[in-house]
């Protein structure tokens, strides 16, 4: 099944190589992974398919330009840089309509600069992948305690008869201490 996933959703540096050959097979690859989230996102914020695929085409010319000029650093997952550079360009779509029709200037120093939400979407990267190196130490049962608590929503009784606590308050009690030696090997990390 991982193969499956893995031919569906190109690694990023296989799209860097892909952009740099012209290989449209890597253009369509790029547009079956990343273009439901932009339309997703697009459909979301008063517009339609048709802005979404204006806007996927422009990011992607951007992204395009960037590896072709040789200067490009992907400093983030290639989904992040596209969903950044689509949200600023939809933003600013939006702020020329929104001109255009009240005749009034919106203030453009509310909206993010690409950089400034790319840093933004990096340093959640960053911090996941810290989260996920401190779940990995955790060890058990802790690491399972809290992927049921808090990823899987399970109930604090439902982890209790999983784990054999006496009741649910011990179970909390646990969950507490596991997540004090989370914290600790979180900031470590």
């Amino acid at each position: 099944m991982s193969k499956e996933i893995k031919s569906s959703v190109p690694a990023d540096r296989e799209v860097i190589v892909g952009i740099l050959n012209d290989s449209k097979t890597t253009l369509n690859q790029l547009y079956k992974s990343y273009f439901p989230m932009v339309l997703q996102f697009v459909l979301n914020n008063n517009g339609n398919e048709d802005d979404a695929k204006d806007i996927f085409q422009e990011s992607v010319i951007v992204l395009y330009s960037k590896v072709k000029s040789g200067g490009f650093e992907l400093n983030s997952k290639l989904k992040t840089f596209i969903y950044s550079v689509c949200r600023r360009l939809w933003l600013k779509r939006l702020n020329q309509k929104s001109r255009n029709i009240h005749g009034e200037l919106l203030d453009l120093e509310n909206l993010e600069s690409v950089e400034q939400d790319l840093a933004y979407h990096e340093e959640k990267d960053a911090q996941f992948r810290q989260m996920e190196k401190a779940l990995l130490q955790l060890g058990e049962p802790c690491k399972t305690i809290i992927e049921d608590y808090y990823m899987q929503n399970r109930s604090m009784q439902d982890i209790s008869e999983k784990f054999g606590y006496t009741n649910a308050d011990n179970a909390k009690t646990q969950k507490y201490k596991c997540l004090q030696r989370l914290k600790k090997l979180f900031f470590q990390v």
